[in-house]
């Protein structure tokens, strides 16, 4: 998409990663908002919904002289009701213009005339650029550089009820408080696929932690019949809101869905949830499935896929990459390994939480692949907090540092959103640190089993296992850089 010279007030189509063009208009940025490094882009207010982001000028079209194209090739009710506010917001604009040009009656029938059709183009103008949500659907992820601005004309809009919509503002109203400067493709989520069918099946989910609450929030919003359960029953009652049922325990929830899904802590945390009491196994009977997305080591997983496949269940394990904000977006990579007719089955699911998934075959491997994922991940990290606490050292601005690595081949999303929070000072979590620990700990053991070494992730670890003596155990993996400066 590209466009000619914009300014604030300006209605345009805007497009974000692969949302559909969606209806907007460029606002004024809060003051306290950095703009993202990069290409030029503009602060756009989506129509139809409380969405704002920051759009590249090469995604933004004029919204009448593109309308009629956009409507033909974009569907939906929620698209239609964007589209309908935004005819509204023009119409009471003009309306307003008319009844001002009345009152002045000086002006010449030929001068209100202009007026009217300066001001009316000026109002084309003043709709550039909107979030694009994807069809028929509730998601509208925002990237960490998005603050939410004051109600416009159009802001009562609100969703549906079941859409969860709450649930992800107040995900995202969090995350929004840690400062952060992620780049605009973080925001490139499919949890608003237009094309994910939501399945018949009854979903169960059990761990509403910082990944599951995220995931959960997505399942519902694409229109799953979910049913959760949580060690803290608290977390459960957002979503009993927005249409969830509740799970007494993991066996119930088992028993009473077609195919349950986990996301805890560690292997220890896993399995106690399968084998303890009124755990998932006493759930279990011939074609109940179950799917665990912790990330574990592979023989925990297999060990826990014997169990379940012993009563007759099926299994599939899919660890999750990502964070925090990805699993409110949507944005999640998983791994999937074990029975392939579940794995399809999930598609729907895997769809709604993620932007890919990936099917690695037996049990194991997408635990042995997860854990070299985050082995590289915690190694990065580590090398991120020693080099910003040399420059310290040696006397170096840390800022421009961060400017450099953001002009070169290191430069991404996560690089920038960990070492703002370095520069910041701000740890709250995102992915936590001691689960970055434990990652590197059982990469580091799947290397001893198969007489590899993997020296990097050693030194990693160490640093990681400082910050934890630290009591940065909570906060987020960034926080290993106070390891460093000790």
């Amino acid at each position: 998409m590209a466009t000619a010279s914009l300014r604030v007030g300006d209605l345009v189509w805007g497009k974000l990663g692969r949302y559909p063009p969606w209806p907007g208009k460029i606002v004024n940025p809060p003051k306290d908002l950095k703009k993202p490094r990069g290409k030029k882009c503009f602060f756009v207010k989506f129509f139809g919904t409380e969405d704002h982001a920051w759009i590249k000028v090469d995604q933004l079209k004029s919204y009448h002289l593109h309308k009629e194209e956009m409507i033909k090739i974009t569907k939906g009710k929620r698209f239609q009701q964007a589209v309908d506010a935004v005819e509204e917001f023009i119409k009471s604009k003009v309306s307003a213009l008319t009844s001002s040009e009345d009152k002045n009656k000086h002006i010449s029938s030929e001068d209100k005339r202009q007026t009217s059709s300066a001001a009316e183009i000026s109002e084309h103008n003043t709709r550039k650029r909107g979030r694009p949500p994807k069809e028929e659907k509730d998601a509208f992820p925002e990237p960490s550089t998005v603050k939410r601005l004051d109600a416009s004309p159009v802001a009562s809009y609100k969703w549906k009820p079941g859409s969860c919509s709450a649930i992800i503002q107040k995900l995202k109203c969090t995350a929004e408080e840690e400062a952060e400067s992620t780049s605009i493709q973080a925001a490139d989520s499919t949890a608003t696929n237009g094309n994910v069918i939501p399945t018949d099946k009854r979903i169960g989910f059990l761990g509403l932690g910082l990944m599951g609450s995220g995931i959960v929030a997505n399942l519902l919003k694409m229109g799953h019949m979910v049913t959760v359960w949580n060690r803290t029953g608290e977390k459960c009652d957002p979503f009993l809101q927005e249409g969830a049922r509740l799970g007494r325990t993991p066996a119930e929830v088992v028993s009473t869905c077609d195919i349950t899904l986990s996301c805890i802590s560690d292997p220890k945390a896993a399995k106690d949830l399968v084998l303890g009491p009124s755990g998932v196994l006493q759930g279990i009977r011939p074609g109940k499935c179950y799917v665990d997305m912790s990330t574990m080591d592979p023989e925990t997983s297999t060990e826990i896929s014997q169990v379940i496949t012993s009563r007759g269940g099926r299994f599939l394990e899919a660890p999750v990459s990502g964070n925090r904000q990805l699993s409110e977006n949507g944005m999640l990579v998983i791994l999937a390994a074990g029975d392939k007719a579940l794995f399809d089955d999930c598609s729907s699911c895997f769809q709604a939480m993620g932007k890919k998934s990936f099917y690695l075959g037996e049990v194991g491997n997408a635990s042995k692949m997860m854990l070299i994922v985050n082995m590289i991940l915690g190694s990065f990290m580590a090398s991120i907090a020693e080099g910003f606490t040399l420059a310290k050292i040696a006397s170096q601005s840390q800022e421009v540092l961060l400017y450099i690595l953001s002009q070169g081949p290191l430069a991404c999303a996560f690089l920038d959103q960990k070492c703002q929070s370095i520069l910041q000072g701000n740890f709250k979590p995102d992915f936590l640190l001691k689960h970055v620990q434990k990652d590197l700990r059982l990469a580091i053991a799947m290397g001893d089993s198969v007489n590899h070494s993997t020296p990097m992730a050693a030194a990693a670890n160490e640093v990681f296992k400082k910050a934890k003596a630290l009591d940065q155990s909570e906060n987020d993996m960034s926080a290993v850089y106070l390891a460093c400066n000790q």
